[in-house]
């Protein structure tokens, strides 16, 4: 019988304790700055603090064109998640449920937005609609943020869908049900929260993309791209930083449901 001491794998001189406290100050001290900073009363950044004081976040609400790149990042956000979504369940269950040639490459290719870097997208992107004569305007950007969103739909569902029984979509056509019928009232019921879970995901991933929204983006900015065009005013950044606390909150709160979501799926 295995006692409790003697399950590991052994010692390390690397020293583990110091290594892990180094990377969370690395990672948490810039958002405990931003946190603070946003409260502070003075738009100079330097300590210590002048003041504690809300003005920041009640001009965040008077700003017509920081809430217009908002909404225009909620908008891109909504498109190219539901699209992204759309089309992740379709090659899930292609991949999962066919078989036909470039079944494996088809795969790949949803998958392959991971590894090539979002400035190298963006470049091409935005040759291919100088190309085709498409004005950059949100549109532009909603595509490319459905290209990069697409592998994190696709592989989520994927594991869900490659757990389902097939035997369920076999019992429903043998009854005389299409398989769109099918999809539609006995795979979408099962696989619901996950494409909830997926859809937030790829929302998150567009509203937080700076790189190809820049280069697709016209003459309507999305937060981002907006928020990067405005450090340069000295004056205007602690309402950015007010801005920004707000939306990585926005984040991270719907990260929390996404999570939540994909816990309960069956």
């Amino acid at each position: 019988m295995t006692r409790r001491s003697d399950v590991g794998i052994g010692r390390t001189r690397v020293p583990l304790g110091p290594t892990y406290a180094v990377m969370l100050a690395l990672l948490y001290f810039p958002i405990t700055l931003l946190f603070l900073f946003s409260f502070n009363t003075s738009s100079v950044l330097s300590f210590p603090l002048s003041g504690f004081t809300l003005r920041w976040y009640g001009e965040v609400f008077a700003d017509a064109a920081l809430l217009e790149a908002a909404r225009n990042s909620v908008l891109v956000g909504v498109g190219s998640a539901t699209v992204a979504t759309a089309l992740g369940l379709g090659v899930s269950l292609a991949f999962v449920r066919f078989r036909f040639r470039g079944r494996t490459s088809l795969l790949g290719m949803a998958a392959l937005p991971l590894i090539v870097p979002f400035v190298v997208l963006g470049v091409a992107l935005f040759l291919l609609f100088s190309f085709v004569d498409v004005p950059r305007s949100l549109l532009t950007i909603a595509a490319g943020h459905t290209v990069i969103a697409l592998p994190f739909a696709t592989l989520i569902i994927l594991a869900r869908v490659s757990g389902l029984d097939a035997q369920l979509e076999d019992a429903a056509m043998d009854l005389g049900a299409t398989y769109p019928t099918t999809l539609r009232r006995v795979i979408l019921p099962i696989v619901g929260s996950t494409l909830v879970s997926a859809w937030l995901t790829c929302f998150i991933v567009s509203f937080d993309e700076v790189a190809i929204a820049l280069f697709l983006a016209g003459g309507d900015p999305t937060f981002p791209v907006f928020l990067y065009g405005q450090l340069r005013f000295a004056q205007r950044l602690p309402v950015l930083i007010a801005m920004a606390v707000m939306l990585m909150l926005a984040t991270v709160t719907l990260t929390l449901i996404a999570f939540r979501i994909g816990r309960r799926q069956p």
